[in-house]
């Protein structure tokens, strides 16, 4: 029998201490008309002590599983889409699927930056299809805002914390994900990148002077290759579910510049 897969629940976790452009007036040389005309950005959530990146995601699941109707001893699989884990080891959708008691769900990770959720769902999707499992949980959480540089004004300005997720059930209904389009860049001109702190730069006295454990970005080359690229992969999408840009009621894309 082919199945396809439903989003059938959703969730989601902001913290409540608001960051706004006129605190970073405070932190750095920007203001909040310049920050606001090329980003759109008035305010970002950061996590108080104590939040991680599994408390957040936690909370986001709760709510997608009582949307779903379901309790999580029904999942079979949790995957969670984070560049900001927990720890290295244990995966944080381990973490999670503990703090839910979903003991009988399998769990890992995905570290695909802002692509993460998408790359869940595919992920997930295949599971379904595949006939893998039936009923999963995608959690898509960041805490960066503990590996930004509030010295560095391109990058501050840009990020916060906080989580979402969703329930993915098997139908056999022609309903549900109807296409996924993936594609990589490898990450060899460092363009977006924490450093340090993987086996390649493991953690010193140095990497911390450096600030190499903090985020660095070249945004002026993520923007050109971002716009051209998620253009073409929605028109791809498009073309592999059969359908047009007319056929949309919305586009919703990362925000990452207005």
């Amino acid at each position: 029998m082919d199945y396809n897969a439903a989003v059938t629940g959703w969730g989601w976790y902001s913290p409540a201490q608001v960051m706004s452009n006129h605190d970073l007036e405070k932190l750095v040389d920007t203001n909040d008309a310049w920050i606001q005309s090329r980003t759109g950005i008035r305010e970002r959530r950061i996590a108080a002590p104590g939040e991680t990146t599994s408390t957040m995601g936690t909370i986001a699941a709760r709510q997608a599983l009582e949307e779903a109707e379901l309790s999580p001893s029904d999942l079979d699989l949790i995957i969670c889409a984070t560049t900001t884990p927990d720890h290295l080891i244990p995966a944080t959708a381990c973490l999670i699927q503990h703090n839910l008691g979903a003991d009988r769900a399998a769990a890992f990770d995905l570290n695909t930056a802002c692509t993460g959720f998408l790359y869940a769902l595919a992920t997930g999707t295949q599971f379904i299809q595949g006939g893998g499992a039936k009923r999963i949980l995608i959690v898509a959480g960041e805490t960066l805002s503990r590996f930004m540089n509030w010295e560095d004004r391109s990058t501050c300005i840009l990020f916060g914390d906080g989580a979402a997720a969703v329930v993915l059930e098997a139908t056999t209904q022609s309903t549900g994900v109807l296409s996924t389009v993936l594609g990589s860049r490898g990450d060899v001109d460092h363009v977006l990148t924490i450093e340090a702190g993987g086996c390649a730069r493991p953690a010193s006295a140095e990497t911390v002077a450096e600030k190499a454990h903090c985020v660095r970005m070249r945004g002026n080359e993520i923007f050109k290759l971002a716009v051209r690229t998620m253009a073409q992969s929605a028109q791809e999408a498009l073309t592999k579910a059969g359908l047009t840009t007319s056929d949309l009621r919305a586009a919703i894309p990362h925000q990452a510049n207005y």
